[in-house]
Protein backbone atom coordinates (compact mmCIF):
# COMPACT_ATOMS: atom_id res chain seq x y z
CA UNK A 1 0.00 0.00 0.00
CA UNK A 2 2.68 2.32 1.19
CA UNK A 3 4.91 1.65 -2.54
CA UNK A 4 1.47 3.05 -4.36
CA UNK A 5 1.68 6.07 -2.25
CA UNK A 6 5.16 6.81 -2.98
CA UNK A 7 4.50 6.53 -6.83
CA UNK A 8 1.73 9.14 -6.48
CA UNK A 9 4.28 11.32 -4.86
CA UNK A 10 7.05 11.61 -7.16
CA UNK A 11 7.08 15.16 -9.08
CA UNK A 12 6.56 15.23 -13.04
CA UNK A 13 8.49 18.49 -13.57
CA UNK A 14 10.26 21.34 -11.78
CA UNK A 15 7.67 23.72 -12.39
CA UNK A 16 5.22 21.70 -10.17
CA UNK A 17 8.07 22.58 -7.10
CA UNK A 18 7.25 26.12 -7.65
CA UNK A 19 9.73 28.98 -5.90
CA UNK A 20 10.48 26.02 -3.22
CA UNK A 21 13.28 24.79 -4.99
CA UNK A 22 14.95 28.15 -5.50
CA UNK A 23 14.36 29.08 -2.26
CA UNK A 24 15.98 26.39 -1.22
CA UNK A 25 18.98 27.16 -3.33
CA UNK A 26 19.62 30.73 -2.38
CA UNK A 27 19.02 29.86 1.56
CA UNK A 28 21.17 26.85 1.38
CA UNK A 29 19.13 23.77 2.80
CA UNK A 30 21.13 21.16 0.66
CA UNK A 31 19.18 18.64 2.51
CA UNK A 32 15.91 20.47 0.90
CA UNK A 33 16.77 20.68 -2.77
CA UNK A 34 18.66 16.90 -2.79
CA UNK A 35 15.18 16.21 -1.28
CA UNK A 36 13.28 17.90 -3.99
CA UNK A 37 15.34 16.65 -7.08
CA UNK A 38 14.51 13.30 -5.64
CA UNK A 39 11.18 13.44 -5.96
CA UNK A 40 11.69 14.31 -9.79
CA UNK A 41 10.68 11.57 -11.77
CA UNK A 42 13.88 9.81 -13.40
CA UNK A 43 11.92 8.93 -16.58
CA UNK A 44 13.15 11.42 -19.37
CA UNK A 45 9.81 10.37 -21.11
CA UNK A 46 7.95 11.98 -18.56
CA UNK A 47 10.24 14.73 -18.17
CA UNK A 48 10.70 15.68 -22.05
CA UNK A 49 7.87 17.96 -23.30
CA UNK A 50 5.92 16.86 -26.19
CA UNK A 51 3.76 19.18 -28.49
CA UNK A 52 0.83 17.51 -29.43
CA UNK A 53 0.62 17.85 -33.51
CA UNK A 54 -1.72 19.82 -35.33
CA UNK A 55 -4.64 19.32 -36.66
CA UNK A 56 -4.02 18.72 -40.71
CA UNK A 57 -5.37 22.15 -42.15
CA UNK A 58 -8.47 22.09 -44.53
CA UNK A 59 -6.81 21.72 -47.98
CA UNK A 60 -7.25 24.50 -50.87
CA UNK A 61 -10.31 22.91 -52.62
CA UNK A 62 -12.13 21.73 -49.39
CA UNK A 63 -11.52 25.92 -48.76
CA UNK A 64 -13.18 26.82 -52.55
CA UNK A 65 -16.14 24.38 -52.10
CA UNK A 66 -16.66 25.44 -48.50
CA UNK A 67 -17.18 29.14 -49.70
CA UNK A 68 -18.65 28.43 -52.66
CA UNK A 69 -15.63 30.32 -55.26
CA UNK A 70 -15.00 28.99 -58.45
CA UNK A 71 -11.67 27.90 -59.55
CA UNK A 72 -8.37 29.70 -59.61
CA UNK A 73 -7.44 31.77 -62.43
CA UNK A 74 -5.30 28.88 -64.26
CA UNK A 75 -1.57 29.79 -65.53
CA UNK A 76 -2.00 28.61 -68.95
CA UNK A 77 -4.27 28.41 -71.88
CA UNK A 78 -6.76 25.41 -72.37
CA UNK A 79 -9.96 25.54 -74.97
CA UNK A 80 -11.57 27.69 -72.63
CA UNK A 81 -9.48 30.14 -72.11
CA UNK A 82 -9.43 31.37 -76.15
CA UNK A 83 -13.11 30.96 -75.72
CA UNK A 84 -13.43 33.58 -72.93
CA UNK A 85 -10.80 35.56 -73.96
CA UNK A 86 -13.04 36.17 -77.71
CA UNK A 87 -16.19 36.38 -75.23
CA UNK A 88 -14.57 38.87 -73.41
CA UNK A 89 -13.32 40.48 -76.60
CA UNK A 90 -16.61 40.83 -77.91
CA UNK A 91 -18.45 41.74 -75.00
CA UNK A 92 -15.72 45.13 -74.57
CA UNK A 93 -17.00 46.29 -78.29
CA UNK A 94 -20.48 45.57 -77.22
CA UNK A 95 -20.81 47.27 -73.30
CA UNK A 96 -17.70 48.46 -72.25
CA UNK A 97 -14.70 47.73 -69.42
CA UNK A 98 -17.04 47.38 -66.82
CA UNK A 99 -18.61 43.90 -68.17
CA UNK A 100 -15.36 42.88 -69.21
CA UNK A 101 -14.30 42.70 -66.12
CA UNK A 102 -17.24 41.06 -64.02
CA UNK A 103 -16.71 38.38 -66.98
CA UNK A 104 -13.23 38.25 -65.93
CA UNK A 105 -14.01 38.10 -62.83
CA UNK A 106 -16.66 35.23 -63.11
CA UNK A 107 -14.89 33.03 -65.73
CA UNK A 108 -10.88 34.00 -65.13
CA UNK A 109 -8.97 33.23 -68.58
CA UNK A 110 -4.94 32.23 -68.12
CA UNK A 111 -2.19 34.72 -67.44
CA UNK A 112 -0.23 33.53 -70.20
CA UNK A 113 -1.17 32.96 -73.69
CA UNK A 114 2.08 31.08 -74.99
CA UNK A 115 2.71 30.56 -78.97
CA UNK A 116 1.43 27.50 -80.17
CA UNK A 117 2.93 25.29 -82.84
CA UNK A 118 6.48 26.06 -81.93
CA UNK A 119 7.57 23.17 -80.47
CA UNK A 120 7.98 24.83 -76.69
CA UNK A 121 10.29 27.73 -78.16
CA UNK A 122 9.44 31.27 -77.89
CA UNK A 123 7.94 33.07 -80.97
CA UNK A 124 11.11 34.83 -82.35
CA UNK A 125 13.38 32.19 -81.97
CA UNK A 126 11.32 29.53 -84.06
CA UNK A 127 10.59 32.25 -86.54
CA UNK A 128 13.98 32.43 -87.06
CA UNK A 129 15.29 29.22 -87.51
CA UNK A 130 15.07 27.81 -91.27
CA UNK A 131 12.95 25.04 -92.64
CA UNK A 132 15.51 22.61 -92.18
CA UNK A 133 16.37 23.48 -88.84
CA UNK A 134 12.37 23.53 -87.64
CA UNK A 135 12.64 19.69 -89.48
CA UNK A 136 15.10 18.49 -86.88
CA UNK A 137 13.74 19.85 -84.03
CA UNK A 138 11.60 17.07 -81.70
CA UNK A 139 8.42 16.63 -81.93
CA UNK A 140 6.21 18.54 -78.88
CA UNK A 141 4.64 15.37 -77.81
CA UNK A 142 5.76 11.59 -78.05
CA UNK A 143 4.49 9.76 -81.11
CA UNK A 144 2.79 6.84 -79.89
CA UNK A 145 2.35 3.98 -82.22
CA UNK A 146 -1.08 3.07 -82.53
CA UNK A 147 -0.10 -0.82 -83.64
CA UNK A 148 -1.40 -4.54 -82.52
CA UNK A 149 0.74 -7.22 -83.14
CA UNK A 150 -1.27 -8.72 -85.47
CA UNK A 151 -1.08 -5.38 -87.72
CA UNK A 152 2.46 -5.53 -87.03
CA UNK A 153 2.95 -9.11 -88.57
CA UNK A 154 0.90 -8.19 -91.23
CA UNK A 155 3.50 -5.19 -92.17
CA UNK A 156 6.25 -7.52 -91.24
CA UNK A 157 5.03 -9.85 -94.29
CA UNK A 158 4.12 -7.16 -96.49
CA UNK A 159 7.76 -6.16 -96.45
CA UNK A 160 9.15 -9.05 -96.68
CA UNK A 161 6.88 -9.33 -99.89
CA UNK A 162 8.47 -6.14 -101.37
CA UNK A 163 11.65 -6.75 -100.18
CA UNK A 164 11.42 -9.76 -102.67
CA UNK A 165 10.10 -8.24 -105.44
CA UNK A 166 12.17 -5.75 -105.82
CA UNK A 167 15.37 -7.70 -105.28
CA UNK A 168 14.48 -9.74 -108.39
Amino acid sequence: MQIHTLDKAQLISEVQLGTHLNHAVEGGRRADFGLMLAMLSPDYLETTPVDALPKPGKTESELRAYFELQDPQPLTTSERCYENGARQAQLFQDSGLADVRLLQGLQPTALTFPPQGTKGMPEEIYHNLSGHERRLLPPKEDATIQASPQDLYLSLIQAKRFAEMHQS
